[in-house]
């Protein structure tokens, strides 16, 4: 446990396990296989009386159904797919067996129509993930085609209430349906990305939570959008960050204005605790930069009292399996350069795509691309780098364009080393948002064999060109 008072002047501290009455039981998905049904759906993503929005989604929900298991426990998951396109399922943030990894034409075939797909693997880390397609994923994605995976500590911090929050956008018409004809638009692509209208809390319009006062929340917040970065205010309240993409924090930390920023895919697990008193309520709001947003509320129990004061104490999560150490010795390094051009407002004349070089107009018009890794489009029969198993890999990503980008590593978590603007955080990450003009170091313990996927989670910058993948023998 950390003292809150450390945790806020950003100083570790060891201190002795509060204890919290009666925590919330959390219900275990069965030890039998199950089937997602990856089909069409309606639900309301609009106000009470508006018109319901077709969807995509698993089992036709969204999100999809919650999967919570123990860390240690086995995931058994049968893909059934009804929807027109074939699909398939990517683990988000798992270091997954790569036959598992759900990447349609580098890990797996997609799953046609009709077809079922059997995923079975053991994640390794506890933490907050999730599930969406890796097939047209730009489409799929927007459409609602996505869900919660949970992997819980054997014994999980105590907490009232455990609870995941998936904040996505949407782009919808009048009607309330989805704006299918702005699918794959050049402008999107060349631009920030596919960003909606209309922001929803766990596919509502706006989703309230009930609290009593005193209870202390763990809440695991998850950017299932496209393309918008989100800063997520819990109005008159103070998150602290115990985990980010699903790996712990040595040092818990509170967020700059109480503001937690996630790019699209990225996670993080808060502690909340209620100072409110009862009968009152506080905004769960969405700061999207140029407005705040309210998602719904924090609605305290109008006489119940959990406890007198908020804990004093923030839990300090236990340690998955990661690489305790990386290697130091430059001679013993795998290094990678990636940069980053393209998109609208660059000097991106041309590029090489499918092994010939085109100019930036016949790249937009005759292929809807605009983006490139070190020059080259979309991916490629060979891997950006051949990487022995064991070796430490620095990749030196430069963002020479004028958009962010969340940079989203398969099958590995990264931690910055060298950041051109400020201190490198040390933190485990799989989705690492850049900035225009960035340039920042990651590096990994390239532990896990296979063929993994590096790309944008702007998901119309990686349609646009902006992906690749590498190798560990």
């Amino acid at each position: 446990m950390i003292s809150r008072r450390k945790v806020l002047q950003g100083v570790a501290a060891v201190g002795g396990l509060a204890a919290v009455p009666m925590p919330t039981a959390i219900a275990q998905s069965p030890a039998s296989i199950r089937t997602l049904t990856a089909r069409m759906g309606e639900v309301r993503l609009l106000e009470p009386g508006e018109p319901m929005t077709p969807v995509w989604g698993y089992d036709g929900l969204v999100p999809g159904p919650e999967i919570r298991v123990k860390q240690g426990g086995a995931v058994a998951v049968d893909l059934l797919n009804k929807l027109p396109q074939p699909t398939t399922i990517h683990w988000h943030g798992i270091r997954n067996d790569n036959a598992m990894d759900g990447v349609a034409g580098l890990t797996q075939p997609a799953v046609k129509p009709g077809e079922t797909f059997a995923y079975r693997f053991t994640p390794p880390d506890a933490g907050t993930y999730w599930y969406h397609p890796h097939n047209r994923t730009w489409e799929q994605m927007a459409r609602g085609l996505y869900g919660a995976l949970v992997v819980e500590e054997p014994t999980p911090p105590a907490a009232d209430q455990d609870l995941v929050l998936v904040f996505d956008d949407w782009r919808l018409g009048r009607d309330g349906k989805i704006d299918e004809a702005s699918f794959g638009a050049m402008h999107d692509i060349a631009h920030a990305g596919r960003l909606g209208n209309i922001l929803t809390l766990n596919g509502q319009f706006e989703k309230d939570l009930e609290v009593q006062a005193g209870q202390r929340l763990r809440l695991r917040l998850i950017n299932s959008a496209n393309a918008r970065v989100m800063g997520i205010v819990f109005d008159g309240h103070a998150p602290i960050v115990i985990a980010l993409d699903g790996q712990p924090l040595e040092v818990p930390f509170a967020p700059d204005r109480n503001r937690v920023v996630l790019a699209p895919a990225q996670r993080a697990d808060i502690i909340l605790d209620c100072s409110g008193d009862p009968g009152q309520a506080g905004d769960i709001l969405v700061e999207t930069g140029r407005e705040r947003l309210r998602m719904g509320k924090l609605r305290y129990h109008p006489t119940k009292r959990q406890r007198s004061k908020v804990l004093a104490d923030i839990p300090v999560l236990p340690p998955n399996p990661m690489p305790t150490t990386l290697e130091v010795d430059s001679a013993k390094i795998t290094k990678v350069d990636l940069v980053m051009s393209g998109g609208a407002m660059s000097g991106f004349d041309s590029a090489i795509y499918q092994g010939k070089p085109y100019g930036i107009r016949e790249l937009v018009r005759a292929h809807n691309k605009a983006w490139a890794f070190n020059g080259i489009v979309d991916m490629t029969k060979e891997p950006l780098k051949a990487i022995e198993r064991g070796a430490t890999v620095h990749v030196r990503m430069v963002n020479q364009t004028a958009w962010p980008h969340a940079m989203h590593f398969h099958g590995h978590h990264v931690k910055e080393i060298a950041h051109s603007r400020r201190k490198p955080q040390p933190y485990w990450r799989d989705t690492v948002l850049m900035q225009r003009g960035e340039e920042v170091t990651v590096a990994f313990k390239a532990d896990n064999p296979g063929k993994w996927m590096l790309h944008c989670h702007m998901l119309e910058h990686q349609a646009g060109g902006m992906s690749t993948w590498y190798k560990v023998s």
